[in-house]
């Protein structure tokens, strides 16, 4: 790959070596494409898109125990699609748009896509996995059932939500991507894992003590760099039951009651100072004022200068 196709890695500032990130790769006809495919041992999104196909198969391998969750984007005949594990070629049809692969990384997982495509990779480490199922009462997955081009809705979903930050300059921060990965976790679990016990997980709240420490860490960290680990360990809770918690707590995740904080913040600043639009953005945790303007339109309707005028007309006429 030349400079203009290297790897488009998000580079959100991270709060230890395990952050989860994204990235995004576009190919051209002309770049050489490496025969393995190494992740990181921590939860990755990675986008992966080509105009011309790969010359050959690529093996997938990982640096520690993770399932390797692909979905497709756009279709591909059978004749250009082929996926490998432990050496052995599974028997693939049509690629339709939004079929998902989940596949163990411990059978080198291998594939050749003939024609254009683009995919969705997730790596999510079975440690992470092994936590969410063991605070789900689930116990240890000790397997997980193979899927090809499987038809699953929930997968197909929240890579539709994800898909528009891929890539783009208002990257979801590491406290989203935290919260993506238990959603995705648990719905591996429940769908493919090899379960011995059912699900016994509480369904009460934070602790008024709790709910305070949670809202002070986010509204210190109004960026979204803090883990959501982080937060549950001051309350003194597994991630997972930390995020079921807040969630009852707060009738909303962790992350979209910080959008929201964000959002609070911004009115606040432009009904009470003369702040200029891009230094209202910055200092309520948004990376730039178009990150800004697009989700304070998506949650409010208007566009911030539009409510900003609106507010102050109707204020100066009191």
């Amino acid at each position: 790959m030349d400079k203009n196709d290297s790897p488009k890695a998000d580079k959100s500032p991270q709060t230890s070596p395990e952050a989860p990130f994204t990235t995004f790769i576009q190919l051209d006809g002309r770049s050489p494409v490496p025969s393995q495919f190494r992740t990181p041992g921590t939860f990755t999104i990675t986008r992966l898109q080509s105009p011309a196909g790969l010359p050959d198969r690529i093996t997938k391998l990982s640096p520690v125990p993770a399932l390797l969750v692909s979905i497709s984007l756009k279709s591909l005949p059978s004749s250009s699609y082929q996926v490998w594990t432990a050496d052995k070629l599974m028997a693939t049809s049509i690629v339709h748009p939004f079929r998902s692969n989940v596949i163990d990384f411990d059978s080198q997982p291998r594939c050749w896509a003939g024609s254009a495509f683009d995919y969705v990779h997730y790596s999510v480490p079975r440690k992470e996995l092994d936590d969410i199922a063991e605070d789900l009462g689930f116990g240890r997955v000790s397997d997980y059932r193979l899927a090809v081009l499987e038809d699953d809705l929930v997968v197909a979903q929240i890579t539709k939500s994800i898909l528009p930050f891929l890539g783009r300059s208002d990257r979801l921060s590491v406290l989203a991507l935290d919260q993506f990965s238990l959603v995705l976790g648990a719905h591996l679990i429940q769908r493919y894992g090899v379960l011995q016990k059912t699900a016994r997980c509480s369904q009460g709240g934070l602790a008024p003590w709790q709910k305070r420490r949670a809202s002070e860490l986010l509204h210190e960290n109004m960026h979204g760099r803090i883990r959501l680990s982080e937060i549950a360990r001051e309350c003194g809770l597994s991630v997972s039951h930390f995020a079921r918690s807040f969630k009852t707590s707060f009738g909303t995740s962790s992350h979209q009651w910080l959008i929201q904080h964000r959002i609070d913040h911004a009115k606040e600043l432009m009904s009470q100072t003369s702040m200029s639009l891009i230094d209202i953005a910055v200092q309520s945790g948004f990376n730039d004022q178009a990150a800004f303007t697009r989700t304070f339109h998506q949650l409010v309707g208007v566009s911030p200068g539009r409510w900003r005028r609106h507010h102050m007309t109707r204020h100066s006429g009191t």
